[in-house]
């Protein structure tokens, strides 16, 4: 155990060595082209696998949940009844949380869409995405990217850093009016009460870094239902629906 703790230390290490290397400008120039033309590869493939999708609602949550939790189970049934409602599916592709809502999807009959990252550990798409709707990204940037252009609305399951990442990603993008005003649900009160108070607490009351209003763009709840019927009812207002 200690072996592999002082590997990865040291490969860490001469990661940050690396950014302190000093480059000549051929250097620079021809490896910022290559790294613009990747990016630009993956922006149009996405563009062009994602531009006739129709409505879809993205479903966040961690890759290590396994298939017997409480919220694998949850998050099938938040997929099936998004389907059921006429909308698609987009996750990250991986396993957990991901898998499940593409196995939700799938298993209902609807779109699966999977937005796979590629990482050092190999992340593999999970066997419920369509295939002709599955992407593999090198750059998260790329892949938050599609999973807000290309959504009505976010369904935030319990998840890590990952899912904190792109919550607050969606949530920020709204609040600044970069994109619509779609719906964020998280599910599961227990789990995500914490967060929201200290939201509320530190940095409305305490600290005034927000808008009380930027409280009303967070729903929490504790069942599929409830947070299916949060997307219904927010798009019934405005006399919205589903149209594939």
């Amino acid at each position: 155990m200690a072996e592999k703790k002082n590997k990865i230390n040291e490969e860490e290490v001469e990661r940050i060595k690396e950014a302190f290397e000093k480059k000549d400008w051929a250097e620079i120039k021809s490896a910022n082209s290559w790294v613009i033309f990747k990016v630009m590869a993956e922006f149009v493939d996405g563009f062009d696998k994602l531009a006739k999708i129709g409505p879809c609602v993205s479903i966040f949550g961690s890759a290590r949940t396994p298939s017997d939790h409480k919220y694998y189970k949850m998050t099938e049934e938040v997929a099936k009844l998004l389907v059921e409602h006429g909308y698609g599916v987009i996750t990250g592709g991986g396993p957990g949380i991901m898998e499940a809502g593409n196995k939700g999807a799938h298993d209902a009959g609807g779109k699966s869409v999977g937005l796979n990252i590629v990482l050092p550990f190999e992340q593999d798409g999970n066997p419920y995405i369509d295939r002709d709707k599955m992407l593999n990204f090198d750059y998260f940037f790329v892949r938050k990217v599609m999973f807000v252009k290309y959504s009505q609305g976010f369904v935030v399951m319990p998840g890590g850093l990952g899912t904190l990442d792109e919550l607050f990603e969606a949530y920020t993008l709204i609040q600044t009016k970069k994109i619509g005003r779609f719906p964020i649900v998280l599910v599961g009160i227990d789990y995500w009460k914490g967060l929201m108070d200290w939201v509320k607490s530190t940095l409305l009351e305490k600290e005034n870094n927000i808008s009380a209003e930027d409280l009303d763009l967070i729903h929490l709840v504790d069942t599929p239902k409830e947070a299916v019927k949060i997307i219904e009812d927010f798009y019934g207002k405005y006399l919205l629906s589903p149209n594939f």
